[in-house]
């Protein structure tokens, strides 16, 4: 199964594609989609679109699993993350993959089995899980592995369960 990873941002994406077969996880790229502070935000949300598209027509995923948005305080941030974050749902939903969403605490929870975990204790984790000899850059990038890591065992759970069932 491959899965693209996608943190949501306005000035930067997180994006992470991996493989993940028989509880093994193998990487297979990882970066950034990015957009200049001085850019109106139609061409930034464009950017995005079109970006993001590109890296579901490239890996052909089986899955988009991106990260819900929460907020505590700056409503600005919060509308043009939104907006991103639409942008990216639309790219993904257009290209008639599933996507899947999940908050911050399933992530932590998914990854580092504690859901209080700090970034560092993610991004180590990350590391480790897929074999890399150092922290994936930018840490969006690192976020949105951490993402896909999260829906392969959430998607291999749902399997066990969907057995268990029958």
């Amino acid at each position: 199964m491959i899965i693209i990873g996608i943190d949501p941002g306005y000035a930067i994406v997180g994006v992470g594609v991996i493989e993940y077969v028989g509880n093994k996880f193998r990487t297979i790229d990882y970066g950034a989609i990015t957009t200049p502070a001085g850019m109106p935000t139609t061409e930034r949300l464009n950017k995005i679109f079109h970006e993001t598209a590109a890296y579901i027509e490239r890996y052909k995923p089986d899955a988009v699993a991106i990260e819900e948005l929460f907020f505590n305080s700056n409503q600005k941030t919060a509308i043009t993350v939104a907006q991103a974050r639409g942008a990216l749902l639309v790219a993904a939903t257009s290209s008639g993959v599933p996507v899947y969403e999940y908050t911050p605490l399933q992530v932590k929870q998914s990854v580092t089995g504690y859901g209080r975990a700090d970034k560092g204790q993610i991004q180590q984790m990350v590391k480790m899980m897929l074999g890399l000899t150092q922290i994936p850059k930018p840490d969006d990038a690192a976020d949105a592995l951490a993402i896909a890591i999260c829906h392969a065992h959430s998607n291999k759970m749902n399997k066990i369960l969907k057995i268990n069932k029958t």
